[in-house]
């Protein structure tokens, strides 16, 4: 494999290759694929025909009401794509990233030096953490239209700018600091692993992740949301015979007022494989479900515990970075590519003002670079990521089935279909790429249950 990895690097390490008219290509292609699967779903969105299979249950009206929602969704979508398909070929033509950089040094130098050790390392955290900023800056106004104008003009928004703020500012101190020590230790590792880094990488992220399963309900979680025991009841004593009658390790119930940002309702578990779990549910679905539709609910995501989908996911995971890995070792040392975009590696080069001079490779520049030209592979892995989630998705419905829910669980999938206006009408390649679920229709085709007894 090593082998491998060394022919690849001197085959591609040339400087006629046009590295710029490559990545801009790519990032063009890219953008006018999904624009496409947008596109054609927009169109699928014109329909107004209600399924027969929801004529008990689904409205002329309601169908043109979440039309209009997924519409107006899609709309700011395709806005924001293309805003960052100009940012991303300025990115490109203006040689932005050596000058973000020497700009990051810059201030960064004023720091005192305890905290800018000399290092590439240590420049290139600060590039991460400079380059999150402007991220969240950049992307601001499109999350605050999302919020206080879409959901607000369809009744889900129940956030306030106060809140909203607040919430922008804990997810960039987060991603910032979590993000940040993520990237200097794998930029430690690859550099002193040389070409043998991507063992160890899959064995740093696996450990990363289940840090974050053990840490986000102790100290993340309670940063956005308040967290109470699910009080004793029915609920509760369905919730736990059935945790009891199938072996689920349960250690309490938890629910969360999501209702304090949006009405859109979820539940999940979580807890490290093979130990206790805690299941969440949102107030919102509690408010909105009965308590039957509720287990059938939970019969499902127990579904993805007892056919060890968390488990075959965390494989697939590992699977495709050490792939992903493995891509990177063979272009991450090549001079060329740097170059070409403003980046010079070796001792005594000569640079301009937009050009960055280095002694050893900015490897977390490189992987930037290296997620450009891996785009259409990001591409298809993303089908198949889609392809495998929809899979479980219908696994575990039929685990719920298996347990008899089948009409709860239908029942409970029209209503929150109903309840969040995800559209009807979807364009199959549309879902195919996008899609980590089913349809509805799907779902309830999969079930094999054709008459959903109307609950308001």
């Amino acid at each position: 494999m090593i082998n491998v990895v060394e022919l690849a690097q001197k085959a591609f390490d040339r400087d006629d290759i046009p590295w710029k008219n490559i990545v801009s290509t790519l990032t063009i292609c890219q953008y006018a694929f999904e624009t496409y699967l947008n596109y054609r779903q927009y169109k699928e969105l014109a329909k107004r025909s209600v399924p027969e299979l929801l004529k008990d249950h689904h409205s002329a009206e309601h169908i043109e009401k979440s039309s209009e929602y997924s519409r107006d969704n899609l709309k700011c979508t395709m806005f924001s794509d293309f805003l960052s398909l100009l940012s991303n070929l300025a990115i490109i033509k203006y040689d932005l990233l050596p000058r973000v950089w020497n700009l990051c040094a810059k201030y960064t130098s004023m720091l005192p030096a305890i905290l800018v050790p000399k290092t590439i390392y240590s420049q290139s955290v600060y590039f991460f953490l400079f380059g999150t900023i402007l991220s969240t800056i950049a992307h601001a106004p499109i999350k605050y239209y999302k919020i206080f104008v879409i959901e607000e003009k369809f009744g889900f928004n129940k956030s306030t700018v106060k809140l909203w703020l607040s919430d922008q500012f804990k997810t960039v101190a987060l991603f910032s600091s979590l993000g940040g020590l993520f990237t200097y230790g794998c930029l430690r590792i690859i550099d002193a692993c040389s070409s043998n880094f991507v063992g160890y990488i899959c064995a740093f992220v696996l450990f990363v992740q289940l840090f974050l399963i053990v840490a986000s309900p102790i100290i993340i979680e309670p940063l956005f949301n308040t967290f109470k025991p699910l009080e004793d009841g029915e609920l509760k004593k369905s919730i736990e015979n059935l945790a009891q009658r199938v072996g689920f390790p349960l250690s309490n119930i938890s629910v969360i007022d999501g209702s304090k940002r949006s009405s859109h309702s979820n539940a999940y578990f979580s807890g490290l494989p093979f130990m206790n779990k805690r299941i969440v549910l949102f107030d919102t679905l509690i408010e909105t479900h009965t308590t039957e539709e509720l287990t059938a609910v939970l019969g499902h995501e127990i579904g993805h515990w007892r056919l060890n989908h968390i488990f075959k996911r965390v494989i697939v995971g590992q699977a495709t970075i050490a792939f992903t890995m493995t891509l990177f070792n063979s272009l991450y040392r090549n001079k060329s590519l740097y170059q070409a975009f403003g980046f010079l590696v070796g001792d005594g080069v000569s640079s301009k003002s937009s050009q960055v001079v280095l002694s050893s490779f900015p490897i977390y520049i490189g992987f930037m670079l290296f997620s450009d030209l891996s785009s259409p592979i990001e591409c298809v892995l993303q089908f198949f990521s889609s392809l495998l989630s929809r899979l479980d998705e219908y696994a575990a419905d039929d685990y719920s089935r298996s347990l008899g829910y089948t009409e709860s669980l239908a029942a409970a999938l029209v209503r929150l279909d109903k309840a969040n206006l995800l559209p009807v009408h979807v364009d199959k390649w549309y879902s195919t790429y996008h899609y980590s679920h089913p349809t509805l229709i799907e779902r309830l085709s999969a079930l094999e249950f054709n008459k959903i007894t109307k609950r308001e």
